[in-house]
């Protein structure tokens, strides 16, 4: 029932095929962090005397949580399928995607000193179906999702540098502590949006966690096609891969699905 019309020829998408990534927490043209929009988001939050600061990762963790509650106050959710949009746009139009609200997150974490990268995963495009239950002919087969990671580290320079990686997942817990039956799990049915939903349950891309007997859809390791492995910056994902459809796909549905607000059915 999926599209394989709409998304960009002559990308190979199987497979892990990114080595290791060191993560930054340089500007780059989407984590445009340094522009008066994302400053000005960041007084919001509070973190921006914190900047060039050693922190606590509990501090940093922290200020990261207050920074996903403001984006997800200030930019409404819809389906813009402009993933190369700049931060500071998304900022300036008060709306986004997923994706591009968990840009936004990035961007406030490097202003921070908090270094991020991104995992590259293909997910299958009927795992959007219950959000477009009228356009599932229209709905890419796959949909290519950057993934933020937080490193977290303290002390000097060389043990900053091999700090672990804190997943977007586990940000408001770990999965085992998010899934415990609380959060309801993820269906991708309602008016919440992934971004909103890993604020409560767990959302698992590699079916580690052990989900509760109810059925909660904490699991969502069916839904992967493919692992592309970690990049420094989306905007690496996106140069090697493209974004999930095809220039001319993005340029006629962008008017439309730009400015309609995400809701399932």
């Amino acid at each position: 029932m999926t599209s394989s019309l709409l998304t960009p020829r002559g990308r190979s998408r199987a497979g892990t095929t990114a080595g290791v990534a060191a993560g930054s927490t340089a500007p780059t043209r989407i984590l445009d962090w340094q522009h008066p929009q994302v400053t000005a988001l960041l007084r919001q939050v509070a973190t921006a005397a914190d900047a060039g600061t050693v922190a606590a990762p509990d501090r940093r963790t922290a200020d990261l949580r207050r920074a996903h509650r403001v984006i997800a106050a200030a930019v409404r959710p819809v389906y813009s399928v402009q993933d190369e949009r700049p931060v500071s746009e998304v900022l300036r139009r008060g709306r986004g995607s997923c994706s591009q609200r968990l840009a936004v997150l990035e961007a406030v974490a490097r202003a921070s000193g908090v270094a991020t990268r991104v995992r590259g995963l293909l997910v299958d495009g009927a795992f959007w179906y219950p959000r477009f239950p009228r356009l599932r002919r229209l709905v890419p087969d796959q949909v290519l999702l950057a993934w933020p990671e937080f490193r977290l580290g303290v002390g000097a320079p060389t043990v900053h540098a091999t700090a672990p990686w804190l997943t977007v997942s586990e940000l408001f817990g770990s999965l085992d502590e998010l899934s415990d039956g609380r959060g309801g799990g993820f269906t991708n049915a309602g008016a919440e949006t992934l971004f909103e939903a890993l604020s409560r349950t767990a959302i698992d891309w590699d079916g580690v966690t052990l989900c509760p007997a109810d059925g909660a859809s904490c699991d969502l390791s069916a839904h992967v096609l493919a692992d592309l492995g970690h990049f420094d910056s989306r905007d690496e994902l996106f140069a090697r891969h493209g974004q999930t459809l095809c220039r001319t796909a993005r340029v006629l549905a962008e008017p439309v699905l730009g400015r309609r607000r995400a809701a399932g059915a």
